[in-house]
C-alpha cells in the first residue's frame, strides 16, 4: 500500500472513535493501523471493532517515542511511500488523503505534504481567529509552487514560528530520514523536525484549502506543556536555531501570546 495512517493513541480518549471513521471514509482508501504505549482494553476493543492492526510500543513511551515508533511500523511492515500520523483527537476530510496524494504526485522530490485546517473547540468548527490568520500569512510564500522547493523560504517562515499543523502533515518516506522527530521536547518536537527537514532537497508542498480539524481541548499534550511554561523554553530554544539570543527573546515575547488561543474560550471566536 502506498500510504498509511498511523493513529497513534493514548489512555482512552472519547475522540478516538470519530477520529478513525474520519479516516475509514476517506474517498481514497488506506491502511490504517494503531499504535499505543498505554495499552488498555478500550484500544484494543477499538483496533478489533474496526478490523484495524494493532501494536504496542513496549519501549519508552512519550509523544515523540510513539510518533516515531509508529512511523517505523508503517516503514517496515507496510513499505509505505507516504505516512501520516493521525492524532486519535483530530478529525479528517474525506478528501483530505485524495487531495495529499494528487498534489505529491504532481511534485518531482516532496519531503512532507500539509494543509491547512480548523479548530474544533467544544464541538465547533472554527475557521477563523487570531492564531489561524497568523499562520495562513506566515506560509502564504508557499502558496507559489516555484518557493515550495526554496530552503531559504521555508526556513525564513520557521524562524518566526511554526504554522504548520503537525497532524496535517504527510511524509515522503523515500525522501526522507527513517526517524523524524527528536524525544527531548514536549511541546516543540514537530517543529524541531520542520526544521530539521526544512534542510534537506526538495519540496515542502502545502494544501492552501482546510482538509482536516484540529481538537484543542484541557486534556491536550499541548494545553499541558503552556501551563508548566515547558513550552516557553522549549520555544526559546528553538528561536535560537535561526536568530542570536537578543532577538530570540524578542520574537518569544510576541510569540508566546499565540500560547493564549490554546484557552477554551469560544465567546470570542468566528465560526463558520
Amino acid at each position: 500500500m502506498k500510504h498509511v495512517f498511523v493513529i497513534c493513541a493514548y489512555k482512552e480518549s472519547q475522540y478516538l472513535e470519530e477520529c478513525i471513521n474520519s479516516l475509514i471514509r476517506q474517498t481514497k482508501k488506506s491502511n490504517i493501523i494503531i499504535v499505543t504505549s498505554t495499552p488498555n482494553p478500550y484500544i484494543h476493543n477499538m483496533a478489533n471493532k474496526y478490523e484495524i492492526d494493532y501494536y504496542v510500543n513496549e519501549g519508552q513511551g512519550g509523544i515523540t517515542q510513539d510518533w516515531n515508533f509508529g512511523y517505523k511500523c508503517a516503514l517496515e511492515k507496510y513499505h509505505s511511500e507516504y505516512i501520516t500520523i493521525a492524532h486519535q483527537d483530530d478529525f479528517y476530510e474525506t478528501n483530505y488523503l485524495s487531495t495529499v496524494l494528487k498534489e505529491a504526485e504532481k511534485a518531482s522530490h516532496p519531503l512532507i505534504i500539509f494543509g491547512d485546517y480548523y479548530e474544533i473547540r467544544n464541538g465547533c468548527k472554527v475557521y477563523k481567529n487570531r492564531l489561524l490568520k497568523i499562520k495562513r500569512l506566515m506560509l502564504l510564500p508557499l502558496r507559489i509552487k516555484i518557493l515550495q522547493k526554496s530552503k531559504w523560504v521555508r526556513r525564513r517562515i520557521l524562524s518566526l514560528g511554526s504554522p504548520i499543523c503537525c497532524p496535517s502533515v504527510t511524509f515522503t518516506t523515500n525522501n526522507l530520514p527513517d526517524v523524524i522527530f527528536e524525544n527531548h521536547y514536549r511541546a516543540c518536537e514537530d517543529w524541531e523536525a520542520w526544521e530539521k527537514i526544512s534542510r534537506l532537497n526538495g519540496e515542502f508542498i502545502y494544501i492552501s484549502r482546510p482538509v482536516m480539524g484540529h481538537r484543542i481541548h484541557e486534556d491536550s499534550e499541548t494545553t499541558a506543556a503552556i501551563g508548566d511554561n515547558k513550552r516557553t523554553k522549549e520555544e526559546y530554544e528553538m528561536f535560537c536555531k535561526f536568530w542570536p539570543k537578543i532577538f530570540a527573546r524578542l520574537l518569544l515575547k510576541q510569540y508566546s501570546k499565540g500560547q493564549q488561543s490554546n484557552q477554551l474560550n469560544v465567546d470570542k471566536l468566528k465560526k463558520k
